[in-house]
């Protein structure tokens, strides 16, 4: 079988919006070459130090590498993806170069390529993610997240992904309800089990985003306390909770807030990343003319995190 490969040629802040449409269409792994990983010492699961070849990275922006199965779609599909791309800069996103190119592989060479991308990370002082085929002997204390990160974007390399889970660990109390909202791959919802939360309703409208939580969730042995559905952010959802988190475009973050505030109980938290800096005011000035206190305001690589409490007297 064989496969194409699509390299877009974009910016860090395009990133997730750009990995979210290929992943909506139908890609079948999502792989990130920033050139900031080059400055960054990388060790295997042996210890051992690794280099990555700086001859396939850009010396500007990022790549974002998708692959798509060959079919009698494809043509039109690729249309899709280019007009899709460039519709982001009607919402302010910055797509940099935007140049797309497209590559054949065949399927051995495929599944070689991206799994060399993910090698266990340490996202916080307690949470490692462990790609399912790595083997990893972790230290005490330390609690694994195990995830297969092909289906969908968001496996805790990403800096919204570590502000999102760094956010949880810094106010999850034992038996608390969490609402994941745009739930990606799931590993926020895992994290959120891990910490202490003791259920976790995960929401998502990509059908691939909602099957790939499903996937994660039940290689971890958590079917029976995450709860997946396929809903459009919070609509409709009544479910009371004491934290949620929701690591999306800030554009899309704005619909949550009213949502997030309804169904909050008193002193819950609200925890938001995938943040630019730029939109960063924007998202503060909506959360707290909705009521929300902002008790933490984090930063990684340009990135924003909030962290918001409804605080009621």
């Amino acid at each position: 079988m064989s496969w194409h490969e699509i390299v877009v040629h974009t910016t860090n802040d395009a990133l997730e919006a750009i990995s979210n449409i290929l992943n909506d269409l139908g890609a079948n792994g999502v792989v990130i070459e920033d050139p900031q990983d080059l400055t960054k010492e990388k060790r295997d699961r042996f210890g051992e130090i690794y280099e990555l070849d700086p001859t396939k990275y850009p010396t500007q922006g990022i790549y974002i590498k998708a692959y798509f199965i060959e079919n009698e779609h494809w043509i039109v599909k690729q249309q899709t993806i280019r007009d899709r791309i460039n519709q982001l800069t009607d919402i302010g996103i910055d797509i940099g170069e935007n140049t797309i190119q497209i590559n054949t592989v065949e399927e051995k060479d495929w599944e070689n390529e991206w799994k060399k991308y993910f090698k266990p990370e340490k996202v916080s002082e307690k949470l490692v993610i462990v790609p399912s085929w790595e083997r990893y002997e972790k230290r005490p204390n330390e609690k694994i997240i195990k995830m297969d990160p092909g289906m969908a974007f968001g496996t805790g390399t990403h800096p919204t992904t570590k502000l999102s889970i760094q956010g949880l660990e810094s106010v999850i109390q034992q038996n608390d309800i969490v609402l994941d909202v745009g739930s990606g791959s799931g590993v926020l919802s895992i994290a959120s089990i891990l910490s202490g939360a003791k259920q976790v309703y995960s929401y998502d409208l990509d059908e691939v985003a909602v099957n790939s939580t499903i996937a994660n969730r039940d290689l971890n042995d958590l079917e029976e306390i995450i709860i997946v559905q396929q809903n459009d952010l919070l609509k409709g959802v009544t479910q009371p909770a004491n934290i949620i988190v929701s690591n999306i475009l800030a554009d899309i973050l704005l619909l949550v807030v009213d949502d997030a505030w309804n169904n909050l109980l008193p002193q819950g938290y609200f925890i938001t990343a995938g943040i630019i800096e730029e939109k960063a005011d924007m998202v503060q000035e909506k959360i707290e003319a909705r009521g929300f206190t902002i008790i933490q305001k984090n930063e990684q690589e340009k990135w924003i995190s909030f962290i918001a409490q409804k605080k009621i007297k």
